[in-house]
């Protein structure tokens, strides 16, 4: 409780009986000696004083701690931060987070600069944030549990975590890492047998791929198994950074027969998604991807979990995390909803003719 400076006078410190009526005098010294109404103000100032002090709340005595939630992009940058860490923002804005009012997010952003990205954990990590969010970059999430083994880590991976190396199991990660994987390796084959659906006699399709990195050459792999039974051929199609050749690889694409693409998403190629989608238009080329922000970027299909519905819901583990849980006691889970998004503006500006009952079985169509 605040004190009000006027309750000292209910507390006896104004009252002036028992001292008599003050009275100046003069030594003879010449020295002026105070009244003593002049001392006991002084008094009663400095009793105040000392009473509103010990009246000062301790919780207003020691400012409450803003939690701070690191977060690294691995494809964003200062300019744009990208649509993922805004979802984030918009789920922990549901549980009564405000981003700079009780809760700060420290945000990194890597703009595809894979090798940047272990020295934005390490700033992030030297900051001493409450918690650290790290989204589907394997590599990402491997140099932040390298970096700390006590800051709880969130991560929204596209890969099967256990199989990674990155928790002990589902159930009970252990360790310092939890959150959400999205079973984006899980849905490869789904995607091709809708392609197929949508291209009719297809026999040869474009894997358009990172020509580094671990989560490309596993895509590439998970597709491969799948293509077969299908009676479908593979070609792959690889560009490397920080200059991807994405003419050549379409080039190359229609070169090879390839009468359609499939996009594996990966930190380089997720950087250049409307480049990608309008080189697919402009070849003709009917387009599989693996998440809905390429459909919205001008591409035609996509089938995977709610990307944006991922990060809303990744809030809900630093809320758990901020009220104590530990990561090891917080089960990594796995979405049991996926969407199918058909962008027929898209289709039309290709000229190919989506099936009805194609469009029937869609989640969303954007006209």
């Amino acid at each position: 409780m605040w004190t009000d400076y006027r309750t000292c006078n209910s507390a006896g410190f104004g009252s002036a009986s028992g001292y008599g009526n003050p009275v100046s005098v003069w030594e003879s010294s010449g020295n002026w000696i105070e009244t003593e109404r002049q001392m006991k103000k002084k008094s009663i100032i400095l009793l105040c004083a000392m009473l509103f002090g010990l009246c000062y709340p301790a919780e207003a005595q020691q400012r409450t701690k803003i939690p701070r939630i690191g977060y690294v992009s691995t494809t964003g940058g200062a300019a744009n931060h990208g649509p993922y860490v805004e979802a984030l923002r918009q789920g922990l804005r549901d549980l009564g987070y405000v981003d700079g009012k009780n809760i700060v997010i420290e945000y990194r952003g890597a703009e595809g600069k894979g090798d940047s990205i272990p020295s934005l954990v390490n700033e992030l990590v030297h900051l001493h944030v409450d918690v650290l969010v790290v989204p589907t970059s394997l590599s990402a999430i491997r140099a932040a549990k390298q970096a700390t083994k006590t800051i709880p880590i969130v991560m929204v991976t596209l890969v099967d975590p256990v199989a990674n190396g990155l928790v002990g199991s589902l159930a009970r990660p252990g360790g310092n890492i939890t959150g959400l994987a999205t079973l984006q390796r899980d849905l490869s084959g789904k995607r091709l047998e809708l392609l197929a659906e949508v291209v009719p006699r297809i026999s040869r399709v474009g894997i358009l791929r990172g020509a580094d990195g671990t989560m490309s050459a596993l895509g590439f792999k998970e597709y491969e198994t799948v293509a077969g039974g299908l009676k479908i051929q593979l070609q792959s199609l690889e560009v490397r950074g920080p200059n991807p050749n994405f003419v050549g690889a379409f080039q190359a694409a229609a070169k090879g027969g390839s009468r359609a693409v499939i996009t594996i998403t990966n930190n380089l190629l997720f950087r250049n998604s409307k480049r990608i989608t309008d080189l697919a238009m402009k070849n003709r080329l009917p387009s599989m991807y693996e998440g809905s922000a390429w459909v919205e970027a001008g591409g035609l299909m996509s089938y995977a979990a709610n990307d944006l519905e991922l990060f809303r819901h990744a809030a809900t583990y630093v809320d758990k995390i901020l009220k104590g849980i530990k990561p090891a006691d917080l089960p990594v889970e796995q979405p049991n909803k996926f969407e199918f998004i058909i962008n027929l503006k898209t289709a039309k500006q290709i000229g190919l003719t989506i099936p009805a009952n194609i469009l029937a079985r869609a989640d969303r169509v954007i006209r």
